[in-house]
């Protein structure tokens, strides 16, 4: 399928050759002309995607029970940055203000909200949905921008989206899968001549498969070591949550997702979702670079049932009819469980403080 983007790298490959696979995810992301998340609405039945806060309240719900226990095994200091990057429509933030507002209120008095967010269109529609809590929001283009302090940050569905390079092994070495056309002109995959040093690769290199596929994602690592320093240098922790794998491995997890389904990456370039899974080993070394303190990795489902889910679940649905009921359960079952369409194992959770010290659910307190 040709897109207008299409027929734009097209041109600029013909014009400069082939490009990385990092490269392109870049472009269909972010072009400023037709980038997907410049061009399109992403969120919800109507877009191509849902995110667990659109899911349910209860997502946000138990992630701002979560930033309550964070603050106070903090010592509940004043002043508070609560700061998420890629806030989407504004459902999380507003769900998890709402919580804290409710049974934590010296802490949402002591708080100012951050909101990293670099397109327009979407800070408009999180304005509308925060309009409650105007007088605390700020927004800002990038995360070294917000105001130093001890901070509390949250970051779903974020690392996702941050391009990828993909090394492919060619024999003994490794070369960097790259984007080019074939002889028809149609965008094609190819390998380009740039390698990757072999103490990069799992397990140094050794016995890697024969069509073993690598995927780095450099723009990531920087993303979570400037968390990281900065939970060091000011005091606080981070929460990070994506789709991923705990521990570094081969594999091919570049994907497209349009209207709820998967797609080809190369199909429909700016009409289409580009993500691939998250390495969080990969996230965790690199705050472990920056001295920060690794809480024990948990999935979503793990992460959610610890903070209460189910309770949580049972109290909304106290009451209401059937129906209102049988969508709460519905809700439950694909934030918290297993298989196709669940979030529950795909999702991992990662927790990040500036300094060790115990969190639930992450880690066992007092024991």
């Amino acid at each position: 399928m040709t897109t207008p983007l299409a027929r734009k790298i097209k041109s600029i490959i013909a014009e400069t050759g082939p490009i990385s696979v990092a490269d392109y995810f870049a472009i269909c992301l972010a072009d400023p002309e037709h980038g997907y998340y410049r061009s399109r609405e992403p969120f919800g039945r109507s877009g191509d995607f849902t995110t667990a806060p659109e899911i349910s309240q209860l997502f946000g719900e138990l992630i701002g029970i979560f930033v309550v226990h964070a603050w106070q095994g903090h010592g509940q200091p004043d002043n508070v940055r609560l700061i998420e990057i890629g806030p989407g429509r504004g459902t999380l933030m507003a769900d998890a203000l709402r919580t804290i507002e409710r049974i934590a209120p010296p802490l949402f008095r002591a708080l100012s909200v951050h909101m990293v967010e670099t397109s327009e269109r979407l800070q408009g529609v999180q304005r509308q949905t925060l309009v409650k809590f105007k007088d605390k929001l700020d927004w800002h283009d990038d995360f070294a921008s917000v105001p130093e302090g001890f901070s509390l940050v949250m970051a779903n569905e974020l690392f996702d989206a941050i391009p990828i390079h993909q090394f492919v092994r060619t024999g003994d070495t490794f070369r960097e899968r790259v984007v080019t056309l074939d002889e028809t002109g149609k965008l094609a995959f190819s390998i380009g001549p740039a390698g990757i040093q072999k103490n990069l690769l799992p397990d140094k290199g050794a016995n890697p498969p024969a069509d073993a596929l690598f995927e780095v994602a450099p723009a990531r690592t920087a993303i979570m070591l400037s968390i990281a320093e900065r939970l060091v240098r000011q005091g606080g922790t981070a929460l990070i949550i994506d789709y991923g794998h705990l521990n570094s491995n081969y594999g091919d997890t570049l994907q497209a997702i349009y209207r709820h389904d998967f797609d080809p990456p190369l199909h429909r370039p700016g009409e289409a979702d580009l993500t691939s899974h998250v390495d969080f080993e990969a996230l965790a070394e690199a705050s472990l670079a920056a001295g920060a303190h690794v809480h024990r990795p948990l999935t979503q489902g793990e992460f959610l049932l610890g903070l209460g889910l189910l309770e949580r679940a049972g109290r909304l649905g106290a009451g209401k009819d059937t129906m209102t009921q049988a969508a709460i359960t519905d809700a439950v079952n694909r934030l918290a469980g297993e298989g196709a369409g669940a979030m529950g194992q795909l999702f991992k959770v990662l927790c990040v403080s500036g300094r060790q010290l115990a969190l639930s659910p992450f880690d066992r307190i007092g024991q």
